[in-house]
């Protein structure tokens, strides 16, 4: 593949649909087509995205959401993140000697997120019936649609595991015993059946409205017929999980029953003018803006893009930001965040005198004003490299990474009228908890990300939302649209982002461009998955940054793998440009079926 930019800007006056399939973008499209808006487009991709992405993401795992409304000229943030069992507790897990929480099985299950999201975001923003947004997936489920060779190469390389872990999982996604072969029709008659139950209950309560429809379609998943077959399976077949033992879930038809999605507002940052918006401390999304908060002290432009001391100043921020992300953020609804420090002037012009010419290995939170917190104090990231036993070894020898780099999905909608939504699917994969039967779909695996340290935010508590890599961003300038974006990858989802947005906003690039631009991820700081790797001065690099800055990266500290060119995520962009009427998008080729559509 080129180095150069690979695809054109999609340009339209009517809408522009992105996401993280190509045929979920045509289902976007086909739905603003028949004259949906962005909000109601979003949430039928995000179904198709379930569906045909599951080793990245599933309807029973999450979907944080940022939308601007055109119509209340305001960015809304919309909880996409279930909450945990109200019996899944520290003492409960220190009673099973269980003090890591695993990242497969049942334990870590939280509240399924992503019908409910919808049905909050589309009743207040939308203007479709619920059955209108999941028509497009259930003739993909029934009819099918072909294998591509992400999907292909996750079931061929968990076959095992499916027909013997998980045999609901290779019923369904190894049907005789084999991984479809790409290319081939693969059909899910489970997952529209139970898109259908959904349908039927809307369309009963449609005389009392389309409001009431919507919530009657969410009922039937959180309550009704769907809910219990959930809590059935899960209660009734334990299954092995990453603490060596067997468990059954810890969901109840109550913890079900009794979520529901919020809508909130978004934590924000202006940086050169825009005023940049993330999703609260229930994800890592404010970790972006504590970057740009920091880089907005020096002259990056000056530094030259991709040079070694942009890059060296780019990974340092990150440190620093990714290290007050471990010490403060968690659910806001248990855990005071203070934003209103850490994205302060005074706060940043201290934090950016830490910063030297050379890689640091420590893990640093800042001062908000009580000290470091006791609970950072012990060094985690020398304990971890220790319990590794990769001192004192090359780490591009030994090809460690954090955990879920791969995984997660991603979808932006802008229509004509100015409505913007970003989405990021994720939860829910096929890999690590079994297919409910009947269903189609697996329950998700979230509650791994919770803390068994009560004194730390982000521990462990009934009916709490655990802190999500899943963050998407959204942009607008003097209170007008400007941009939604985001990306799939775990911990480098605010890394990747904020490179790309640098690229557009100080490089003067296209759009397209910026996507396509070679990017660096840092995985100094712990991994926000189990079992929480970390590695001090670890840097990934793809291979199309030049080598002689590889080499100064080295010569500061930095510890850099060179990975494949197009390895850093999906970053998935759209930009409304009021003043020319125009809406720009694009899809970064990483990943190869990310794709942006637009009339």
């Amino acid at each position: 593949m080129s180095k150069f930019t690979t695809r054109p800007v999609i340009m339209g006056t009517r809408g522009v649909v992105s996401s993280g399939h190509y045929l979920a973008t045509a289902a976007g499209f086909r739905i603003m087509e028949q004259g949906g808006n962005a909000i109601d487009a979003a949430a039928a991709m995000c179904i198709c995205l379930n569906l045909l992405e599951p080793q990245s993401c599933g309807i029973g795992g999450e979907v944080p959401t940022l939308v601007y409304s055109a119509k209340e000229g305001k960015c809304f943030a919309v909880s996409g993140m279930g909450w945990s069992p109200a019996a899944f507790t520290i003492d409960w897990c220190r009673e099973h000697a269980i003090d890591l929480i695993p990242g497969d099985g049942y334990l870590p299950a939280c509240v399924p997120a992503v019908v409910d999201t919808w049905a909050t975001a589309m009743a207040r923003f939308g203007t479709m019936s619920f059955s209108q947004i999941l028509q497009p997936a259930i003739e993909l489920a029934e009819k099918g649609y072909p294998m591509f060779p992400e999907l292909q190469e996750a079931l061929a390389s968990n076959r095992t595991k499916y027909l013997e872990l998980y045999p609901s999982t290779g019923e369904v996604y190894c049907p005789g015993g084999r991984a479809p072969e790409t290319g081939e029709i693969f059909r899910n008659p489970d997952f529209a059946a139970m898109l259908q139950i959904m349908c039927r209950a809307e369309t009963a309560a449609q005389s009392k409205g389309r409001i009431a429809g919507i919530e009657a379609a969410r009922d039937a998943f959180y309550k009704g017929e769907i809910a219990e077959r959930i809590i059935s399976f899960i209660t009734q077949n334990p299954v092995a999980d990453a603490s060596g033992k067997s468990h059954t879930g810890l969901l109840s038809a109550a913890d079900m029953a009794e979520w529901h999605a919020t809508v909130e507002e978004p934590v924000t940052y202006n940086y050169r003018g825009l005023d940049v918006y993330k999703c609260p401390g229930w994800t890592q999304g404010p970790v972006f803006l504590q970057q740009l908060a920091l880089l907005d002290g020096f002259d990056l432009q000056s530094m030259g893009h991709n040079s070694p001391e942009y890059l060296h100043t780019f990974i340092e921020c990150a440190k620093l930001a990714f290290a007050d992300r471990e010490a403060y953020y968690g659910d806001p609804l248990f855990d005071k965040v203070p934003f209103d420090v850490l994205l302060s002037h005074a706060y940043n012009n201290v934090r950016r005198g830490q910063i030297s010419s050379q890689a640091s290995a420590e893990l640093r939170p800042g001062d908000v004003g009580h000290g470091i917190p006791e609970y950072m104090q012990r060094d985690i990231l020398a304990d971890n490299r220790r319990a590794l036993g990769i001192s004192g070894q090359d780490v591009r020898d030994i090809g460690l990474s954090h955990t879920h780099m791969g995984d997660t999905t991603h979808l932006d909608a802008v229509d004509r009228e100015g409505n913007m939504v970003a989405a990021t699917p994720s939860g829910g994969w096929l890999g690590t908890s079994p297919i409910i039967r009947g269903l189609g779909l697996p329950i998700g695996t979230r509650g791994q990300m919770f803390y068994l340290n009560s004194q730390r935010p982000n521990a462990l508590a009934p009916h709490k939302r655990p802190r999500a890599t899943l963050t998407p961003s959204m942009i607008t300038r003097n209170g007008e649209p400007y941009m939604a974006f985001g990306t799939p990858g775990g911990d480098g989802q605010d890394q990747w982002t904020v490179q790309f947005l640098l690229n557009y906003v100080e490089f003067g690039m296209n759009i397209q461009e910026a996507l396509d631009a070679p990017t660096v991820t840092s995985l100094h700081f712990p991994s926000s998955f189990y079992p929480r790797e970390a590695y001090p001065r670890r840097v990934q690099a793809e291979d199309r940054i030049p080598s002689d800055v590889i080499a100064e990266l080295e010569r500061r500290g930095h510890q850099v793998n060179v990975i494949d060119g197009w390895s850093h995520g999906k970053v998935l962009a759209i930009r409304f440009d009021k003043e020319r009427r125009v809406i720009l998008g694009g899809a970064s080729p990483r990943r190869t079926i990310g794709y942006a559509l637009g009339w």
